[in-house]
């Protein structure tokens, strides 16, 4: 990691810059997965407050039991208040929860990878979404689905995940992986886990901690170790850090290197050459 203002300028200027190789897809949607409290409504609004160039908090996030996200919802992100989109899309959704039958349900996260969910379904948690619903997209292209599945994992809890969250993380996994979809971790609170970090994030890969931490969740969500990634979300600042921005759009990075790979996937009809 080259932890330098060019460094920071230049991924700006790249994912800014992204065109999927699909004629029919102008914006790669990126999925956030995780547990209640893992960091994924602040990951959203931590990437805005980047490309915005201040503190933002458009997606609700905080403390809670159960999850605070209910929608769906489909986050762009603006270059400047005024500015245009960039080529990238966040969903959120629902955090996993233990309880059978409580959180994201497995067949609504088939209909969001498909693309039948409009922005700001209401979920139900005792009926799945189905086509006779007001929320269900009929007709769906390549644009409208999921392009790249990101699980969100907070670094201090990653030894605490309970045996049904692991479970359903490895029910996701399966499911996304017959789907074909690309999936990545971002490790969240890296600072909160290891006070080497904390005192200094570029300490963030050089910390034996934060290492043997990649590695546990490498283990038990089956993913391999360089598709986990290490972040820290902005929750008190109120100022932008460039070492933050660094991660985290080093993190946005790899979303669209792995879109891309979901893309070259599909079939030459379906992706006509821009």
């Amino acid at each position: 990691m080259q932890w330098t203002s060019e460094r920071k300028r230049q991924l700006m200027e790249k994912i800014k810059k992204y065109k999927p190789d699909v004629k029919s897809v102008s914006q790669a949607r990126v999925l956030l997965v995780g547990p209640v409290g893992a960091g994924k409504s602040s990951f959203f609004n931590s990437v805005n407050s980047i490309f915005r160039g201040n503190m933002t908090s458009q997606a609700i996030c905080g403390s809670a039991g159960t999850s605070l996200t209910t929608q769906f919802r489909t986050f762009t992100i603006k270059s400047g208040k005024h500015g245009e989109p960039i080529p990238l899309i966040l969903c959120d959704t629902m955090g996993l929860e233990e309880a059978s039958g409580a959180g994201l349900d497995m067949e609504d996260l088939v209909s969001i990878y498909k693309g039948h969910v409009q922005d700001r379904y209401q979920f139900n948690p005792m009926t799945p979404l189905s086509e006779d619903v007001p929320g269900y997209r009929k007709h769906v292209s390549l644009k409208d689905q999921i392009h790249c599945v990101v699980y969100v994992v907070d670094a201090c809890r990653v030894s605490l995940l309970s045996a049904k969250i692991v479970e359903k993380f490895a029910a996701i996994r399966k499911k996304t992986n017959q789907i074909g979809i690309p999936q990545l971790v971002i490790m969240t609170k890296v600072d909160e886990a290891c006070p080497l970090v904390s005192e200094e994030l570029q300490n963030v890969y050089m910390s034996h901690y934060i290492q043997r931490k990649i590695q546990e969740l490498s283990a038990s969500l089956g993913i391999p170790v360089s598709g986990i990634l290490p972040v820290k979300n902005y929750s008190h600042e109120l100022e932008l850090n460039q070492n933050t921005d660094l991660l985290l759009l080093s993190a946005l990075d790899q979303m669209l290197n792995y879109a891309d790979s979901f893309f070259e996937n599909q079939p030459e009809e379906e992706k006509e050459e821009l």
